[in-house]
């Protein structure tokens, strides 16, 4: 019992190291699966970003080139606006005033909107804006006629306001072109190529859908098969205004996404497979194995049991009419004296035929057996196997009826190992019934066959039992009884020669009702 549980207990432990194994390289995958989820997504936001910022980018260089442009043109102004201080200061000693001032000019320009392709406006109104500095000294304390005197000294700065300018030309450009229709300020074909470097870059090299959304509401600039998925599209805000907001956003989903992400850990997920199934097959195979041999084992345990138990009563029977034989009157009688010689001889002959099934079994498994055949009639091998048994049928009062319809039945047998199979099958049928043992054995053609029923009406057998009872050593379990001599070589050799004759048997059985053992073997002309 303690090996027996010890069994057991292995198995469990083995199960579920293999089941935790398993469950360990599905965690495993799925966790891989899910930070490439991750930093795909990272991937795509960081991408998006760029493009969004690229785009952005691009419409404000373009904008302020041809600002640029137009300053450098020399167009003069259409309003000029100057806001400023001027101070003034007189040296008794030097006889100079000193004028200074310093003020801020904003210069506006009235342009056709053409100029920036700003569809509904007739023009648009253009501010510069820059800082002067002056300086100017005059010899003569006649400052209410300077503007005819010509200063004797003139410092002047003028620069432009490069912070400030920048900063306020950014917010008049962000508001301008707030609701301006995103189709005019940014085309299809440009959202894909810089989609496309991005992506590269990031190594995200899949085919992809995108579209610029205002709102909840498409625009035209998008791609032919774009959907709106929540669960796998991406989205970044575009073209930001002054308070940070945007009612465009960029989108773009992967249709090829499941597959992109499986590519990347495809190859240690099969050999994880691999393995794994590996593992299953070796665990599988060992535990087969392990109770495989168990059952050998119990097998031979049985056997020894059975060879030992039949080997017992005629070592007993022959010990007896032994001793018997040694009284010295038993000399004088010679019909008893007979009856034990032939005694020992029927119990030496019953052992000898035990130890030849177990040496032919063992020559079979080793493909030495000499088997060699002859053109036999099938009906005469029955006939002679009928009359082995003929004398036990009868005195149990049972009988053995023999209904031979096939019109051919020249088979290539052994005479003598296939009569012994025959023989075998009919020891089986008388052995196995508590009862008078009712044989009937029929034959018929099928095709260039020839097919043989022996069919009894004994115990029968469970289905358990019908797939195993040609293995070697095999007997239904009955614990220490042995009610039925025999050692479960007989039916082994039987599949062993009807295989070795290019034959086939195979058992119907119902277990109260009897069996019918059906052998199938192939005509010669």
């Amino acid at each position: 019992m303690m090996g027996r549980k010890l069994f057991i207990l292995l198995v469990i432990l083995m199960s579920l190291s293999l089941i935790g194994i398993i469950f360990v390289q599905i965690y495993f995958i799925d966790n891989t699966l899910s930070n490439e989820k991750k930093q795909f997504t990272l991937n795509v936001k960081r991408a998006l970003s760029n493009v969004s910022k690229l785009v952005e980018d691009r419409e404000f260089k373009l904008y302020s080139d041809k600002y640029q442009e137009m300053l450098n043109s020399g167009k003069s102004p259409d309003t000029t606006n100057i806001r400023g201080i001027l101070l003034y200061s007189y040296d008794d000693v030097s006889n100079e005033t000193t004028v200074y001032q310093n003020g801020i000019l904003e210069e506006s320009f009235k342009v056709p909107s053409l100029f920036f392709d700003i569809g509904g406006l007739d023009s648009l109104n253009i501010s510069r804006i820059t800082n002067q500095k002056e300086m100017k000294v005059f010899k003569k304390n006649t400052f209410e006629n300077t503007i005819n005197i010509a200063p004797e000294k003139t410092i002047s700065e003028y620069r432009r306001m490069d912070e400030l300018d920048k900063k306020m030309f950014e917010i008049s450009y962000r508001d301008l072109f707030n609701n301006y229709p995103i189709y005019k300020r940014i085309k299809t074909e440009d959202i894909e190529r810089y989609l496309s470097r991005q992506f590269n870059e990031n190594g995200i090299e899949i085919d992809f859908e995108f579209a610029i959304y205002d709102k909840d509401l498409a625009t035209k600039v998008q791609s032919s098969n774009f959907d709106l998925d929540p669960a796998t599209t991406y989205g970044v805000p575009m073209f930001l205004n002054n308070n940070n907001e945007s009612n465009f956003n960029l989108y773009v989903n992967f249709p090829e996404r499941r597959k992109f992400l499986w590519s990347s850990i495809l190859t240690m997920t099969v050999l994880s497979i691999i393995f794994t199934i590996i593992i299953i097959l070796a665990y599988t195979n060992a535990i087969y194995q392990i109770i495989k041999q168990r059952q050998i084992s119990q097998i031979k345990t049985d056997f020894i049991n059975n060879m030992t138990h039949e080997f017992k009563t005629p070592i007993a029977t022959i010990n007896l009419a032994l001793d018997a034989m040694k009284n010295p009157k038993m000399i004088e009688d010679k019909e008893k004296t007979a009856r034990y010689l032939q005694m020992i001889k029927d119990e030496n002959k019953r052992m000898h035929a035990q130890v030849e099934n177990v040496l032919r079994i063992s020559k079979l498994e080793r493909n030495e057996l000499n088997i060699s055949k002859d053109r036999v009639k099938l009906h005469d091998l029955i006939e002679d196997a009928i009359s082995h048994v003929e004398l036990i049928i009868e005195d149990r009062q049972g009988y053995v009826n023999a209904d031979l319809k096939a019109e051919k039945s020249s088979v290539l047998a052994n005479e003598t190992h296939f009569t012994n199979v025959l023989v075998n099958i009919l020891d089986n049928a008388i052995k196995y019934s508590d009862d008078a043992p009712k044989i009937d054995i029929t034959t018929e053609n099928v095709g260039n066959n020839i097919i043989v029923k022996i069919a009894d009406h004994g115990n029968g057998m469970s289905k358990q039992v019908q797939k195993r009872v040609f293995e070697k050593f095999y007997r239904e379990h009955t614990g220490n009884v042995h009610n039925v001599k025999g050692h479960g070589l007989g039916l082994a050799y039987v599949k062993r020669m009807v295989e070795d004759h290019q034959g086939h048997v195979s058992v119907e059985s119902e277990k109260g009702k009897g069996s019918t053992f059906i052998i199938k073997l192939p005509l010669i002309s």
